[in-house]
């Protein structure tokens, strides 16, 4: 019994550092790159998935995902351009790395309208500056430009620009912008990460491996008890019988 115990807490020592390992290390990541979620028909975008596995694929949730006009490969990273992007690439894109490793999910606009709202794809960390930008498909000059969060007016803008200096959790929500006389670009939502987030759960992978392996010693360990059990047992009975 003590060697059981012993051994249990042996391996759950393991997945705990196993655990902590896996929380240093980042999982599959998805990356955009212009570094929006705003999009107008027939820009480019280019899509990059990370991860520490070597089958990393780009997918769209719903619907199909485009073919991409030039790909790229490596045992971490795997690469779709896709040169003209249509409405229906409008939707939620994430990276699949192996069987558990998901990545965030990166929601792009695509429109036909003339106003979009350039904000960042990823979450800005507290205390970093972020520019909001508003882009007019038909001009390029500055010009007034409304913004808004939830819905709410918050600044004019003669440059098509607003500035947050240092931002914070309060910042984070859903921002559009309005061109008087042009039109308005769709909601995006603005996320903040914190300074000190939280640590992540272990993955899932990693409770499943380990589990496995701690049922499969015990079964082992088991085994081995029951046939030294029996070895004992025959011991004490030829110890007992006559000698021929």
């Amino acid at each position: 019994m003590e060697v059981t115990a012993l051994c249990f807490s042996l391996l759950m020592a393991v997945m705990i550092l196993q655990c902590e390992h896996a929380q240093r290390v980042d999982s599959a990541s998805l990356h955009i790159t212009p570094d929006k979620l705003q999009f107008f028909s027939y820009e480019q975008v280019t899509f990059r998935c990370e991860s520490e596995f070597n089958d990393g694929v780009i997918k769209k949730l719903e619907g199909k995902l485009q073919s991409c006009s030039s790909t790229h490969k490596t045992p971490t990273r795997s690469i779709c351009s896709i040169k003209n992007l249509y409405l229906e690439d409008s939707g939620d894109y994430v990276c699949v790395a192996g069987r558990w490793d998901v990545s965030n999910i990166i929601s792009i606009d695509v429109t036909d309208g003339s106003v979009i709202l350039e904000s960042p794809a990823h979450p800005v960390m507290e205390g970093e500056a972020v520019t909001l930008s508003c882009r007019n498909k038909m001009m390029s000059f500055n010009f007034t430009t409304d913004f808004y969060k939830d819905g709410v007016h918050i600044s004019s803008s003669s440059a098509g620009n607003v500035a947050i200096g240092r931002v914070s959790k309060s910042d984070e929500g859903l921002y559009k912008c309005n061109i008087p006389g042009v039109g308005e670009s769709a909601e995006s939502w603005l996320a903040v990460r914190e300074q000190h987030p939280h640590t992540r759960p272990c993955h899932i992978y990693v409770v499943l491996r380990t589990v496995f392996t701690i049922v499969m010693v015990a079964l082992l360990l088991l085994l081995v008890g029951l046939l030294q059990s029996e070895k004992l047992r025959a011991t004490i009975r030829n110890s007992f019988l006559p000698n021929k």
